[in-house]
């Protein structure tokens, strides 16, 4: 009994649909990559209910002919490849004939197209891959294709999507990766009636900033290099305003966005020595390479390729980075852990130079420790050594080592090591505290006591300060204001994507508020959202980090025996908001060794 069948074409688009369109994000970076081949210059995106109930892009492209606007919904069908050989020189966004025969499988499609020397257009009514209905049409030039009630015929996979905000940010992500890249079109998009972006062809950074705000612009250093393999143009941040994930990473290569891990290791290695621990730039870089030396047709969202030359397109993007850089002097601007410079001026013309007095004691023998008592002065801080003690040095292997509790009286007396970590003598070992972490757990604790948000102390700002933000940013923006106001801030809308803050909570240090809010907003979206269960401790642990003391803040006893006596009281003393680990005790044996 024969059991191979072939299956009807509607059953192979769903499965193709399933890889080329796994989401409405999916759908809409198809439809836009066909508007830009048609040629088309300004491009419109229409969303409602984040792409389940409408996704259409209209454009002023070439249009289709009557056949043609028919024929563009069966499988492999496509204007951009005509043999095998073509697909070593692609030069269109889309290629394989796949995604418009996915789409039309899993939604109820409408298409209305007319060519520019034509008096009427064409307009087709597709479902499930059953075309429906076709008729002339009185309709612009280009093409307008409204894709609806997406899966549909479907129910399993509609039941898979994500809440409207989590699947509006996909598109979102996507409308960016296509639209920075193509800087010489027009793009708008539509939110359920609310325009979110409108973005005017120009140049790349005014594009950067129509997408991620104006501040944008005096955060960029251009990158551009040309060689015989590659064409290299784009911008790279500068350190000071890197931020703590990858989102804002964008590399292109022909026009398509990319993820290549190499490539990207090549601009991160660029930045080497000028970066913070656990921090990313933001970069925006388009490679122009031979069609015949890459190869996208690897994976169908073609995110994915592979180079001929990698290892030297790896050597030559991050010395054009490092050059850039290098341009502006940062190596020698930004230093992390060098201390204060010392400002040694001309002495004095009746100067006469102190012997310095060296003071000792006259009983003591180097080779023999003597019971006595003797007081040394440490960066002035006063220190008791019991010379007694060292005779028993010998015996601390014998003896057991008594269990160190985290949680233990505060100590006396505190040294600051490295300008980062706080040592001191808690029960009998040593306590190593890392200061930024330590007080990222106290304000998190404190942010997230229910019932304490009133007493959240503010200080109202001398100056108000505006900040700008994307459309994106500020849609989001809005959603969080009841909730930064309930942390310190009074923040007030002046415009559209434009905010005013007046005050801020008062162990916020911080004077760059636009990059402290950029950075809150990224975090928020980013890999924060991933490691909270809800948005209160999202939030909170990302005010925590900003308004947490930094590494190299130099601290006085009464601040570092304050931050020990608070990280104790603490349920979690050991273990930062993000994960990592506070304090690491050494006992006497380690200290032996």
């Amino acid at each position: 009994m024969d059991i191979i069948n072939i299956l009807p074409d509607s059953v192979a688009n769903q499965i193709a649909a399933g890889e080329v369109v796994d989401r409405p994000a999916g759908a809409v970076k198809e439809l836009l990559e066909n508007a830009m081949d048609a040629g088309a210059t300004q491009i419109e995106l229409i969303v409602k209910d984040a792409g389940r109930t409408l996704i259409q892009v209209i454009d002023n492209g070439s249009g289709m002919s009557d056949s043609d606007a028919r024929l563009c919904f069966e499988r492999h069908a496509t204007s951009k490849i005509h043999r095998a050989d073509d697909l070593f020189a692609i030069h269109t966004m889309g290629f394989r004939g796949e995604a418009l025969a996915s789409i039309a499988a899993i939604a109820q499609v409408e298409l209305r197209t007319r060519l520019h020397d034509n008096d009427l257009g064409t307009a087709v009514t597709i479902e499930g891959s059953h075309i429906v209905d076709q008729h002339p049409e009185a309709t612009p030039c280009g093409t307008s294709i409204a894709v609806k009630n997406l899966f549909f015929n479907v129910p399993a996979r509609r039941n898979f999507l994500k809440n409207d905000k989590v699947e509006m940010s996909h598109i979102e992500e996507v409308f960016r990766r296509i639209t920075l890249i193509h800087y010489d079109l027009g793009f708008t998009l539509q939110h359920n009636g609310k325009l979110v972006y409108d973005l005017k062809a120009g140049s790349m950074l005014q594009r950067i900033a129509g997408l991620f705000g104006n501040a944008y612009k005096e955060r960029m250093y251009n990158v551009e290099e040309e060689t015989d393999l590659v064409k290299i143009k784009g911008f790279v941040s500068r350190p000071e305003f890197s931020r703590k994930t990858r989102g804002e990473q964008y590399l292109f290569v022909n026009g398509r966005f990319i993820k290549h891990p190499a490539l990207s290791a090549a601009v991160e290695k660029a930045y080497a020595d000028l970066l913070p621990d656990h921090s990313y730039p933001s970069y925006f870089i388009g490679l122009t390479v031979d069609p015949s030396r890459i190869d996208v047709n690897i994976h169908p969202t073609k995110t994915e390729v592979k180079f001929v030359d990698d290892h030297a397109l790896f050597a030559i993007l991050r010395s054009a980075v490092k050059r850039a850089l290098g341009q502006f002097s940062l190596a020698t601007e930004l230093s992390f852990d060098t201390p204060p410079d010392f400002n040694i001026g001309p002495a004095p013309k009746d100067f006469i130079p102190q012997q310095p007095q060296i003071r000792y004691h006259e009983g003591y023998n180097p080779f023999r420790a003597t019971p006595s008592q003797t007081k040394i002065k440490l960066d002035n801080i006063e220190k008791t050594d019991n010379l007694e003690s060292l005779d028993n040095l010998d015996n601390l292997d014998k003896q057991e080592t008594p269990a160190v509790s985290p949680v233990s009286p505060t100590p006396n007396t505190c040294l600051q090591a490295l300008g980062r970590y706080i040592v001191a003598q808690l029960g009998s070992g040593i306590a190593i505290i890392d200061q930024q972490r330590a007080h990222e757990r106290v304000i998190y604790d404190r942010l997230m006591q229910t019932g304490n948000r009133t007493g959240i102390q503010s200080q109202t700002l001398l100056f108000p300060v505006n900040c700008t933000f994307s459309a994106a940013d500020a849609e989001l923006m809005e959603e969080l204001l009841p909730d930064l106001k309930d942390y310190g801030f009074e923040i007030t809308t002046a415009g559209q994507c434009t905010f005013v803050i007046t005050a801020t909570p008062a162990e916020l240090s911080d004077s760059d508020l636009q990059a402290l809010m950029d950075q809150m907003l990224g975090e928020y979206k980013g890999a924060t959202m991933q490691k909270y269960n809800n948005r209160t401790s999202t939030l909170c642990a990302s005010m925590a980090r900003q308004m947490a003391i930094r590494k190299g803040q130099q601290l006085t006893q009464d601040e570092m025996q304050h931050l020990i006596a608070d990280l104790f009281a603490c349920p979690m003393a050991e273990i930062s908001p993000s994960g990592n680990r506070i304090i690491t005790i050494v006992n006497p044996e380690e200290l032996l060794k």
